[in-house]
Order: C-alpha cells, then sequence, then structure tokens
C-alpha cells in the first residue's frame, strides 16, 4: 500500500539532495508534491523528473513573506489542501570561528534556517487545519542537538529549529497536526562537500576520511536514507508521534 497515497507534500529546498529525494519517495508512495526552491530552472528540471503529472514547482525565497505565503496559496489552489509539509530548507553558511565569523553570513543563515522555517509555519499550519491536519516534518541537524566548532551560526540555527519545533507540536496538537525534526549529519550532499572545502581547502578527502572516521557505520548517509525517515514521520505509520527530535547519523548521537 501506497504510503502517501492521495496527500498533498509540499517540501521547501525541493531541488536539493534531501528535498528531492523526498520528493521522488513522497511521489512514488502515493502524493503529490509541490517543490519550493529558489531557482526555477532546478525546479523545472526536478518537476520533469517527478512527472508532471504528480509534481508542481513553485520559486520562492523562504525569508520572504509574501513569497510563502504565495507559495502556500498555490498549493492549496493546486489541490485544495496541504497534508504534508516538509519544512527542509536550508543552507550551511562559512565555516570560521565566532570572533571571525561575518555578520552578514550570520545573519543569512539565520534568516533561511529559522525565519524561513518560521514563516513555512506560519503559513501552513492555518492551510493543514483547515484540512483536517496532517504532519510538519522540519530538517534540523544532529548540530541542532549538540556543539561543533567553527559553525556556530549553522549550529545556532539548527538548535533553534527544535525549539521552534517543540512549541508547533504543542499549539498544534488540537489541530490534529504533528510536527517533528529529523536531525541529519553527515549526508552526501553538496552541503557537506561545501563545509569539508571549508574545514580544509583543497584538503577535502582527508577531512572527508576524517568525518567518516567518526561515524560509527564509517561512512556518509545517503539523502534516500533520509527521504525514508521522512516519509515515516509525514505517513500515518507515526500517528502518535509529535514534538521529538530524530537523528539520522550513523550512530554519532551514541557517542
Amino acid at each position: 500500500m501506497q504510503r502517501l497515497n492521495n496527500k498533498v507534500a509540499v517540501i521547501t529546498g525541493g531541488t536539493g539532495g534531501i528535498g528531492l529525494a523526498s520528493a521522488k519517495l513522497f511521489a512514488a508512495e502515493g502524493a503529490q508534491v509541490v517543490l519550493v526552491d529558489l531557482d526555477q530552472a532546478a525546479l523545472d528540471r526536478a518537476v520533469a523528473e517527478i512527472g508532471a503529472e504528480r509534481a508542481m514547482g513553485v520559486a520562492a525565497d523562504v525569508t520572504d513573506p509574501a513569497q510563502v505565503e504565495a507559495y502556500v496559496q498555490a498549493a492549496a489552489a493546486r489541490h485544495g489542501r496541504i497534508d504534508v509539509f516538509f519544512n527542509n530548507a536550508g543552507i550551511e553558511g562559512a565555516v570560521g570561528r565566532i570572533t571571525d565569523y561575518p555578520v552578514e553570513v550570520f545573519d543569512k543563515v539565520m534568516a533561511v534556517n529559522v525565519r524561513g522555517v518560521f514563516l513555512g509555519l506560519k503559513y501552513v499550519i492555518p492551510v493543514m487545519a483547515k484540512g483536517g491536519g496532517g504532519s510538519i516534518v522540519i530538517t534540523s541537524s544532529l548540530g541542532g542537538l549538540r556543539g561543533v566548532p567553527k559553525l556556530g551560526a549553522y549550529i545556532a540555527s539548527k538548535h533553534a529549529v527544535v525549539g521552534l519545533m517543540k512549541s508547533a507540536a504543542l499549539e498544534c496538537a488540537s489541530l490534529n497536526i504533528r510536527v517533528n525534526t529529523i536531525n541529519p549529519s553527515p549526508i552526501a550532499t553538496r552541503m557537506i562537500e561545501s563545509l569539508e572545502a571549508g574545514y580544509a581547502p583543497g584538503a577535502t578527502d582527508i577531512v572527508r576520511k576524517k568525518m567518516e572516521a567518526a561515524v560509527p557505520l564509517r561512512r556518509y548517509g545517503q539523502p534516500q536514507e533520509v527521504a525514508q525517515l521522512a516519509l515515516f514521520l509525514a505517513s500515518d505509520e507515526s500517528a502518535y508521534i509529535t514534538g521529538n527530535s530524530y537523528p539520522i547519523d550513523g550512530g554519532m548521537s551514541a557517542a
């Protein structure tokens, strides 16, 4: 049985590694997916990969209230409701000590990773509630549960996302809306490649070996593996789960 049969799922960061893998999986599980991202050309490619009968793309800046409201209304106008919201868009920012960190980069990370999540919740929740409820899954990070040196802005933003999730879960329980975070690290995506380069420009292979050695399973996760966790939390299989964070990290949080 398809686990998201006849569900409508909105996915921000929909053309990135985790977002696109999740969109493909959600569609295969019966959902109509609405992909949100900045790059219209990337959205067009993603929709073509999934199939226009299952997917639509909406270009939007998740930090802009008007554009967030617009992508929510576009999804509602097309499908009449939103059953699943994968609040996934995020950026890594720079690698550097807090004392050296560019203020403008800090502000951008907080804008995308925290303001973007907040705005998504603000505008999706009323539509989801009107449709009778649903599931919201927010991408945090293992860095939302612990500290990492030289990633202060990213870590702060991902901790903030966990706090937003907990507040939203309590506020939305009476609306039949569940809210949880997934907390991946490290996953084989563009973001981890960027972080490797930030830590050791020109020596990313060395950084990767060290990072893989720090993972009990001795490898990076794959976007499809994160998508499977997002699918579980999006589906009715997790109907009694809300207000929680779920690491998907190869065992790193056990250390």
